[in-house]
């Protein structure tokens, strides 16, 4: 057996074991300044830009047939989650946007958007960890979603079908034409997932108001979602100097679980106190559009430019949800009790957008940049609640949980930003001026039915400068400084205080009073490129004031209750390094590692000591070239534990693999891979507090191995400049938003 064979064949077990075991569970154009650096010379994989780093996701072969969700798992910097949540150094106050824009997806839960999103339907993934004056000033950070155009001259096209374990399956489909004027795309995708959750969270009441001293919990649940997504649009050149686009998208979902809870009260001696088993059932689904209309002109003089970009949508989301609840323990004696509860929730929101931007060159290196933006977002949300009656047969109105959260949010921006070029050394400077009003009334009813009305009212307003030095060390050295000053706004969740109930020994609710976060960052890096490697390394520091965290109050009566306070503040700070290694032609890796140290203040209001902690994390990609058709992909990641306020989370650690084989000259394409393929990402955690000891532990998983047989029509190659004019223009719409 010959080295490569041998490789190959120990690359690709896991991968096959994965996918055949038997399922074990029972339930513009180029700016001149500040221009880009490739970090790696193949692909390239990742590249920097002023103030963002791009990451291509074409060569994620561990995420073929996956999510987003799957996706972001292997791009540097980033961490998901088992349950979906995604932090970046830490962090996990982000912003998400698809192609620029907030998406309404799942009523714009960043959870929902990236399980919902197609890997195959991604380009590349955009970090920009200081935004500048450009940007919103929303979010410490922002994550861009770049959806592919497919806009490669002439006529092009791709079909991908994938099959998975678990009943998981999806299809996607493109096309698109470029000639000299027009531009026109499409593309459409359908997800079928069979998501399995498992877990327990053990409670130990150290304070107990009634007979039970211990709460034990499990939760097996099965969600199965099935989502249809299209998307098209088209540019058109109207004069040499005039491009209208036009783009829209429709996203429809329909979504049934069924988790089945386990909730054993126990006294301080173990014995019972209430045992009771408890079936959610939610049938639910949402459906959302957007519209866009973008127009540029271009000027006699180069660089000089004005942009308008209009933007409307609109989403609605529908769920209905049964609690039954089963008492068959009482103090030790069997019991017979059944509760009966009727939700339904439901959410519109509407989303308007409007922007005008002007550049103009100054000098002869040297660009200006300005510009207006008014967002407008209106959301009504609804919940009614009926308890089931035994005697009648009816279902009565339970008034403590009934309400209506009607709100509107409107930010108003204008930013200058100015870029200089100075032989080696260059600089941008900008400065963002937002008046952002959030009211809101909420509707809720006593005992007796009578209404109460409930204004919310949360007003922002402030300045929010930025700040980018970068300076040419050398061939192949970079050194760049970067600042910015960012707001977090507390959510229409987060403000409205009616509680969830589907847990029924933790609720969750809001908090009226809740101020938002005021962000500071600052981060340091140097860029070292040579002909095999390339290294970034990069410090941060992050302050937050009027931190925003999910606390969980003292229990009473055996159920706690979750609410979002504000805290005095937080310091996230670290070190982080992301390299590009080519030790032989066939092979590269991209490792990346971050060190960082959380600080907090503490808040005796609500019985949280002080505490830092240090902890750290490691991925590692390889990729190996077996042959001229044939790439192989291990990808591995480890979390080490980590003190946030009352919670220690657990270490965590995983492996992906992945191989590809083209077919006919590329037009085709054969992919199996295998995530978690030890079944070790686990979301665990401990909470403490003088009332409550909490141990957690929750996973989540749809597919574990998937085949993906992909096949490309069309022409192929064609004037690159022309196509790289296309790609230009669509990041500066991108980031204008």
């Amino acid at each position: 057996m010959t080295f490569k064979k041998g490789l190959l064949i120990a690359l690709l077990l896991p991968c096959a074991a994965a996918l055949f075991a038997q399922d074990k569970d029972t339930t513009g154009r180029p700016a001149r300044l500040l221009t880009e650096v490739v970090i790696s010379s193949r692909g390239p994989t990742i590249r920097t830009g002023p103030g963002k780093k791009v990451f291509a996701v074409n060569q994620s072969l561990v995420s073929v047939g996956g999510s987003a969700a799957d996706l972001l798992q292997n791009v540097p910097t980033l961490e998901v989650d088992p349950s979906g949540n995604v932090s970046l150094r830490g962090a996990t106050n982000l912003k998400v946007l698809v192609d620029g824009k907030r998406s309404l997806i799942g009523g714009g839960s960043i959870t929902q958007i990236l399980q919902s999103l197609p890997a195959s339907a991604i380009d590349r993934i955009e970090i920009i960890t200081n935004p500048s004056a450009k940007y919103d000033a929303e979010g410490q950070a922002i994550i861009n979603i770049v959806l592919k155009k497919n806009t490669g001259l002439g006529s092009n096209g791709s079909v991908a079908v994938t099959g998975g374990t678990r009943d998981n399956y999806n299809a996607a489909a493109s096309i698109s034409n470029q000639s000299s004027r027009l531009t026109w795309y499409g593309n459409y995708s359908y997800q079928h997932r069979n998501t399995y959750s498992n877990g327990f969270q053990d409670m130990t009441f150290l304070q107990p108001t009634d007979g039970a001293y211990y709460s034990n919990e499990t939760f097996p649940s099965i969600t199965i979602t099935r989502l249809h997504s299209a998307k098209a649009g088209l540019d058109y050149t109207l004069t040499p100097r005039d491009i209208v686009s036009v783009s829209g998208s429709y996203v429809s979902s329909t979504t049934n679980r069924n988790e089945r809870l386990t909730v054993d009260n126990l006294a301080a001696d173990q014995s019972p106190v209430v045992l009771s088993n408890r079936l959610n059932t939610t049938t639910g689904n949402g459906n959302s559009y957007d519209v866009a209309l973008d127009y540029t002109h271009k000027f006699n003089r180069p660089q000089n430019e004005l942009s308008f970009d209009l933007d409307y949508s609109r989403g609605v989301t529908d769920n209905g949800q049964v609690y039954s609840t089963d008492v068959y323990n009482l103090n030790g004696i069997a019991a017979d009790s059944t509760a009966i509860l009727q939700d339904t929730k439901k959410s519109i929101t509407r989303n308007y957008n409007i922007q005008l931007d002007y550049t103009t060159p100054v000098s002869k290196n040297g660009r200006l940049e300005t510009g207006y933006r008014s967002q407008l977002s209106y959301t009504d949300n609804s919940q009614k609640d009926y308890d089931f009656d035994k005697g009648s047969g009816q279902y009565d109105p339970d008034y403590s949980l009934i309400n209506r959260f009607k709100s509107n949010s409107q930010v108003h921006a204008a930013y200058i930003s100015f870029r200089q070029q100075l032989s080696n050394f260059s600089f941008q400077l900008g400065v963002r001026a937002e008046l952002g009003r959030f009211n809101a009334n909420l509707a809720s009813f006593d005992s007796l039915g009578n209404p109460a009305m409930l204004p919310i009212t949360v007003n922002t307003q402030g300045l929010y400068p930025s700040l980018l030095l970068k300076q040419q060390l050398g061939e192949g050295r970079q050194l760049q400084l970067s600042y910015s000053r960012r707001i977090n706004r507390p959510t229409a969740r987060e403000l409205n205080p009616f509680l969830d109930v589907s847990d029924p020994v933790n609720y969750d609710g809001g908090n009226p009073r809740l101020l938002p976060e005021d962000l500071h960052s600052v981060e340091l890096t140097y860029t070292r490129n040579w002909s095999k490697a390339s290294l970034t390394t990069g410090y941060y520091f992050n302050l937050a004031d009027h931190v925003i965290k999910h606390i969980q109050v003292d229990p009473v009566n055996d159920v706690t209750i979750t609410i979002p306070e504000n805290l005095k503040r937080a310091i996230n700070t670290g070190l982080e390094l992301i390299g590009n290694f080519h030790p032989l032609k066939a092979w590269d890796l991209t490792a990346n590692v971050n060190l960082y140290e959380r600080i907090n203040d503490g808040d005796s209001a609500f019985g949280l000591a002080a505490t830092h902690g240090l902890s750290w994390n490691i991925n590692v990609t390889n990729n190996f070239t077996i042959a001229k058709d044939f790439a192989i992909q291990l990808r591995a990641d480890y979390k080490a534990p980590e003190l946030i306020f009352q919670d220690r989370y657990r270490s965590i650690w995983g492996l992906d693999a992945g191989a590809r084989y083209d077919l006919w000259h590329h037009k085709a394409s054969l992919a199996i891979n295998g995530r978690d393929i030890f079944n070790t990402r686990k979301w665990r955690f401990l909470r403490e507090s003088d009332a409550l000891l909490l141990n957690f532990q929750r996973e989540t998983y749809s597919a574990r191995a998937a085949i993906t047989f992909t096949y490309r029509f069309g022409k192929s190659g064609g004037d690159s400049r022309k196509q790289k004019r296309t790609d230009d223009q669509q990041d500066k719409r991108i980031e204008n938003r």
